[in-house]
């Protein structure tokens, strides 16, 4: 018989610690009057994001059978309560993305995401700051905020948004070895920022990256750009030791724009050979009854506590990691 591997992914020890740091986050939020809540990990929508593979099951309900799709993020669960007049919360939740498996990624991930209604996107990032310090108990350094087209321009050498896309692709291609000339535009950005930006960041204090390109705004709001009117996404990323933390929005409030949103994102889809995704309509009809203006940040809570802790993966600060990480 072949013998299989059952023992945990983490140590005792680690998985002691673990349940220490959580705690710890626990009684930051108790601390600022921050509702914990529990959302269903199974919802009638996934993330139509083209960059995330949502798993899906069939399941038996009232309904007959139907299609379930396991949550890559608490999201819009915790949107639909915010619009029910939940005030601020936070959850520790499980979620899933399919294929993401490495030093960095697990299929089942742990996910710490809260939202503020009233909080602008500078409160917001000031208070992750300060709950990043709390949780490794130490200080990294200072927080320091990096705009995106700053960061290619002092990296690459060009600016993100009015380089030709012929020059782009190429960069991109020469950069990664690959073939970008049929890629999108977004595709070839996100290769420069994590092959030459990301591993950068973080290594003198906490890099917080704003002002991605609009396209990139996901379920986020949009502003102009000072500089030159460019419109931007309304978003901050977080990085710490070269390792992305936290992603958050000023939350995008307009009905309208939001389910334009989800329909383009299964039209890329479509061009791009990607299977399509279904549309939270229970999100879509919450922000149609009206969700309070606010601000909202997910972070990866493995990611925070490997660095907490000094671990090389996230597979040693999991109890079962997916086997083979």
């Amino acid at each position: 018989m072949q013998e299989i591997d059952w023992q945990p992914s983490a140590t005792m020890a680690t998985l002691r610690e673990r349940a220490r740091l959580l705690a710890e986050v626990r009684a930051f939020f108790v601390e600022r009057s921050v509702l914990e809540v529990e959302t269903p990990v199974l919802g009638h929508g996934g993330s139509t994001d083209v960059h995330l593979a949502s798993l899906s099951l069939e399941a038996s309900t009232p309904a007959g059978c139907e299609r379930l799709w396991l949550q890559t993020s608490p999201e819009f669960h915790m949107k639909r309560l915010l619009a029910a007049g939940s005030g601020p919360i936070f959850q520790l939740a499980r979620s899933f993305r399919d294929g993401e498996v490495g030093g960095r990624h697990n299929i089942e991930f742990t996910m710490l995401e809260w939202y503020r209604p009233g909080f602008s996107l500078d409160e917001l990032i000031e208070e992750t700051a300060t709950l990043i310090r709390q949780v490794l108990g130490r200080d990294p350094g200072p927080l320091r905020r990096r705009r995106y087209r700053e960061l290619f321009r002092e990296m690459l050498g060009f600016d993100p948004f009015s380089i030709e896309f012929d020059t782009l692709s190429r960069i991109a291609g020469e950069r990664g070895g690959l073939d970008m000339r049929d890629a999108g535009r977004d595709d070839c950005l996100d290769l420069l920022m994590s092959l030459v930006i990301e591993p950068t960041l973080g290594h003198e204090g906490v890099d917080v990256v704003v002002d991605y390109p609009a396209s990139q705004a996901a379920l986020a709001r949009r502003h102009r750009d000072p500089e030159d009117g460019e419109w931007v996404a309304s978003r901050f990323e977080v990085y710490l030791a070269g390792l992305e933390l936290a992603n958050g929005y000023d939350e995008l409030t307009d009905v309208g724009e939001q389910a334009a949103r989800f329909d383009e994102d299964n039209l890329a889809r479509q061009r791009l050979g990607l299977p399509q995704v279904d549309v939270d309509r229970r999100l879509l009809a919450a922000l149609a009854h009206g969700m309070p203006a606010g601000s909202g940040v997910a972070l990866g809570i493995d990611r925070l506590i490997q660095l907490a802790l000094g671990r090389a993966s996230v597979a040693e600060v999991m109890a079962f990691a997916t086997p083979g990480a």
